[in-house]
């Protein structure tokens, strides 16, 4: 299921998240994405962890509610390549220790997709920095799983909204809170100015249908 979110969490995050432009909104000039899926938004936060007050602002927040929402875990995991840095900073923050999970095996060595210490029935609260469908992220809890992990839940710094995330999660029994997500984001864009009445309703159509969204629409 999705937790909700607090308004106030939300709006603030999505307003340091456009402020370092870690989230990119550009209507008229539509981004493509490595799925070839067209879109007016873009957002990279790995940018977070090169502003110390932001990065820490999003590390208390996820440490504050990771306790809220699914209990004091015994690790956490971060995903790789965009959540490791933020993932160790929940660790940190939360004392707990730090593992982080490959897309895939090494073809190497051990092998390992999850790095670091783990053992068997640890309870795990996965960190993700953005969330789109959920395909990628569903792949480091089946790995965590495959480990002998019990995956508590996962948190993340941004998610577009999409339906089928939604029903990834469900399906998968993945329990997700994210800091902001793709509505808070728009009314926050709109009411700040980052965009006009006409670019928020082309980004509402955008989100309603993506992979099919094409600017002429």
């Amino acid at each position: 299921m999705y937790y909700d979110i607090n308004k106030d969490t939300a709006e603030k995050t999505a307003e340091l998240l456009l402020q370092i432009n870690a989230i990119k909104l550009n209507p008229r000039n539509p981004f493509t994405w490595a799925s070839g899926w067209k879109s007016p938004i873009y957002c990279d936060n790995r940018l977070i962890l090169s502003f110390p007050a932001i990065r820490n602002y999003v590390r208390d927040e996820f440490s504050k509610n990771i306790e809220k929402q699914f209990g004091k875990p015994d690790v956490i995991a971060g995903v790789a390549t965009g959540a490791i840095g933020i993932g160790m900073l929940v660790a940190e923050s939360l004392g707990l220790p730090f593992v982080y999970v490959r897309p895939e095996p090494k073809k190497h060595g051990r092998q390992n997709q999850v790095e670091g210490f783990l053992q068997k029935g640890q309870n795990v609260v996965i960190v993700e920095d953005l969330i789109s469908t959920g395909n990628s992220s569903l792949l480091a809890v089946e790995a965590l799983r495959t480990a002998g992990a019990n995956v508590k839940g996962m948190a993340a710094i941004f998610t577009y909204g999409f339906d089928v995330a939604q029903d990834n999660f469900e399906n998968a029994k993945v329990d997700l809170f994210t800091l902001s997500n793709y509505q808070n984001l728009l009314n926050l864009a709109l009411t700040k100015k980052y965009i006009t009445e006409e670019e928020e309703q082309t980004l509402r159509e955008w989100n309603s249908s993506p992979s099919t969204w094409s600017v002429e629409v």
